[in-house]
């Protein structure tokens, strides 16, 4: 069980770069007005909901402790920034303060995750 949840911790992760790194990679176009929300956006987001159900459900089929406040907590934050990226992804441009606050959030997400024990 400890290989399978491990594999699913990667994914995760990988969800997460994802996520992250297209909004790294979109960051110098906020300057000019043409960031937008892309497909890597989105398909991390995703790759990290459902990454993170089965996460929760082998970590409580395992026994192991699960922190439920803290889970719910990330997972609200992935869904307003799933929710968002979904809405806008089609569109050419999206605003500069919504892709800072998914951004934000993103980063919001990460911290709680490895600082909060």
């Amino acid at each position: 069980m400890d290989v399978l949840i491990n594999v699913f911790v990667a994914l995760h992760i990988i969800g997460i770069a994802s996520l992250l790194g297209g909004f790294l990679t979109q960051m110098k176009s906020m300057s000019t007005g043409t960031v937008r929300f892309g497909p890597a956006m989105l398909h991390g987001a995703l790759t990290m909901l459902v990454t993170g159900i089965a996460l929760v459900g082998l970590n409580q089929a395992d026994d192991n402790p699960v922190n439920n406040i803290k889970i719910g907590i990330k997972l609200a934050i992935l869904v307003v920034i799933l929710a968002v990226v979904y809405v806008k992804r089609d569109d050419e441009t999206a605003p500069k303060g919504l892709f800072s606050a998914v951004g934000g959030l993103t980063m919001a997400n990460i911290f709680i995750a490895t600082l909060w024990t």
